[in-house]
């Protein structure tokens, strides 16, 4: 039985979507009409009460929050880990959804927040190929999603930051990333 994935046209379900393709899962995009509300009823309202995207509904069980979908799915389809390691692709994830989100994209945080953020980001990424090291892994998902989503959404330049460009720049070559979020950029 396939995953389905209760989305928008432009919505955070992209997110869960490239790492559904890159775990090679079988799913089924179910697009939602957001204007015309079709978020706000079922099938949706019985995952997501709150009537928001994405929701998964995996057999019989039903989650929703792109965070906790990525990590329900790696730890479920994804390779074999270490606790340890778990918990720090745990840390990035949330780091990802509400850290970076917030301090990038609410304006009243962007001056402040972002030369932090993305100075620290950079730093980390010229150390290594991935955010937790040499292989991509669930966490690149979370942070190179939110990342990604900067030039698309803010028009912001990241030049002053090569390693997170030369990051996106990979991530942005993989063909799950194009298949679900370079298709809607």
């Amino acid at each position: 039985m396939a995953i389905k994935l209760y989305g928008g046209a432009r919505s955070r379900a992209s997110i869960v979507q490239w790492y559904l393709e890159e775990l090679g899962l079988d799913y089924e995009f179910i697009l939602l009409d957001m204007q015309a509300g079709e978020h706000r009823q079922p099938p949706l309202t019985d995952i997501n009460p709150f009537g928001k995207v994405p929701a998964i509904e995996d057999g019989d069980f039903k989650l929703w929050e792109s965070g906790a979908i990525l990590l329900y799915l790696d730890a479920k389809y994804g390779p074999e880990k270490s606790t340890e390691q778990r918990a720090v692709d745990q840390q990035w994830t949330l780091f990802a959804n509400s850290t970076v989100a917030t301090g990038i994209f609410v304006e009243a945080n962007r001056d402040r927040e972002a030369p932090r953020l993305l100075g620290g980001i950079n730093e980390l990424l010229s150390q290594s190929s991935y955010i937790t090291g040499e292989t991509f892994g669930v966490a690149d998902v979370a942070l190179g999603s939110i990342l990604a989503y900067i030039p698309m959404m803010l028009k912001m330049d990241l030049s002053p930051y090569p390693a997170l460009s030369a990051y996106l720049k990979r991530l942005s070559e993989r063909s799950a990333f194009h298949k679900a979020i370079g298709s809607r950029a």
